[in-house]
């Protein structure tokens, strides 16, 4: 992929990273573990995957990760819609995360990412 950002996003569970950060990985999500690989989303694809995926969950964070510490197992793949996605044919280390925000969610169901990137 040309233009590869620095940074991508991956929508996570409070309780599903307390216990990434106790395995100094994240081995993924049960979805991330069906497919075979951790699903990612870039700062422009990140609202439309918590509403398509988490819409009413709670207790939600998300991730900023550095793309330069994923090396070659970082994919961008066709998905949805014939958009590039990042995938992760592995685990992703702790030390990769830059940012960790919560990812409040609304009476409507959507999620509040009021102050996060854009």
């Amino acid at each position: 992929m040309t233009d590869t950002p620095a940074l991508i996003y991956k929508i996570i569970s409070e309780s599903l990273w307390n216990q990434a950060q106790a395995l100094g990985r994240l081995t993924g999500a049960p979805v991330d573990m069906a497919d075979g690989f951790i699903h990612f989303s870039s700062a422009a694809q990140m609202r439309e995957t918590a509403a398509r995926h988490f819409a009413g969950q709670g207790d939600l964070l998300l991730l900023a990760v550095a793309v330069a510490k994923l090396g070659a197992a970082l994919k961008w793949e066709v998905s949805r819609g014939g958009a590039l996605f990042p995938h992760l044919f592995g685990d992703m280390p702790i030390a990769a995360v830059v940012a960790v925000h919560p990812l409040p969610c609304l009476p409507d169901g959507s999620h509040d990412f009021a102050g996060l990137p854009a």
